[in-house]
């Protein structure tokens, strides 16, 4: 018996990546939805309180380790669905933990070398699932501040995510990892950015069980 596969979208802020998750682990087959962070975990509800009241101070360290603390918290659980044939999609995953932190680093004019540091930022997440696919949808910074709901949250400013957005394209490597695709969603409505994905879901067979191993990030 074969197992599901994982699906990663990830984005900027309201890229549009969460709407897209949900219809697509609607369409899959056994389909479950993970939105990291997920809030609803006890790591999680640190991170929510994090991200809605500036007036909660962390270190750049403590916050991004928080990040990576409530993807360990679901690891287990998705490996477990993935073995029962669940296909898994999640909005958001380890990319945006280093792009979001190495954003902030650079921002900064105090910044610590370990937040300056992709391998630093990268090794807590070490060994966790890595997805069979990972999408990131991309997009202008102009459109991308009209969009509903812009500038609610603790990272939601132009400037930033410009630097987060450059971020993403540093760790996010099409050319050397045949498993990244980046989709460019300007100018586009939900429902041709759903007839995208499910192309290449479909021209790369992941709306149906594979008999490959489970990889991990090393």
């Amino acid at each position: 018996m074969g197992r599901g596969q994982l699906i990663l979208i990830e984005g900027l802020d309201r890229s549009g990546k969460s709407t897209q998750s949900g219809i697509l682990s609607e369409r899959l087959p056994g389909g479950k939805l993970i939105k990291f962070p997920d809030r609803s975990t006890k790591v999680g509800s640190i991170i929510n309180e994090y991200l809605t009241n500036s007036e909660l101070n962390l270190s750049d360290q403590t916050a991004h380790l928080l990040f990576s603390a409530n993807r360990w918290e679901l690891a287990d659980s998705i490996v477990n669905d993935l073995n029962k044939g669940h296909f898994i999609v999640m909005d958001r995953y380890i990319y945006s933990g280093i792009a979001y932190s190495l954003a902030k680093s650079r921002f900064s004019n105090d910044s610590s070398p370990e937040m300056a540091s992709i391998d630093w930022l990268y090794s807590p997440d070490k060994g966790l699932p890595k997805p069979d696919l990972t999408i990131f949808l991309t997009l202008s910074l102009e459109e991308l501040s009209n969009r509903k709901g812009w500038g609610e949250e603790r990272y939601e400013k132009e400037n930033f995510q410009k630097s987060v957005k450059n971020c993403f394209l540093e760790v996010l490597n099409a050319d050397n990892d045949a498993s990244v695709h980046i989709i460019d969603v300007n100018n586009l409505n939900i429902d041709q950015v759903t007839a995208k994905i499910w192309d290449l879901i479909e021209q790369k067979n992941l709306n149906k069980q594979t008999e490959n191993s489970i990889e991990r990030f090393t």
